[in-house]
């Protein structure tokens, strides 16, 4: 078993930033695929964000790349979501997520990953 605590939301401005973390407990953190996922009031939960076991590999949504950068600590079994330039769109509970054994074909497929957090809310004001 992997538990996973998510913290950083809150509210922001549009164009502000905010940075998520995740801190993972149970199973070696290094073995698994760290994705972040979103979800919005009243709309399906989306693929934000993953990366690889050793932060080799990243891979993200076309709406937040260049503007999110996912990255983790393995010593401290943590990985993080820095998101700049926020819009109003952003808002949702975001949740991170653990995956063994996942290839990158597969980052974005929430049905793959194993493990997931309570979610932590992220509130965009325009």
């Amino acid at each position: 078993q992997v538990q996973l605590v998510e913290s950083g939301g809150g509210l922001a401005q549009a164009g502000g930033s905010l940075r998520l973390s995740c801190a993972a407990s149970g199973r070696t953190f290094s073995d698994y695929v760290m994705g972040w996922f979103r979800q919005a009031p009243g709309k399906e939960r989306e693929f934000v964000a993953a990366i690889s076991w050793n932060g080799g590999t990243t891979y993200y949504a076309d709406s937040v790349k260049g503007r999110f950068t996912i990255s983790r600590g393995n010593a401290k079994n943590t990985v993080y979501l820095q998101m700049n330039t926020l819009k109003p769109e952003d808002t949702a509970v975001y949740s991170c997520a653990a995956a063994a054994g996942l290839y990158r074909s597969a980052f974005g497929l929430a049905n793959k990953y194993d493990y997931w957090g309570q979610g932590t809310q992220v509130t965009v004001s325009s």
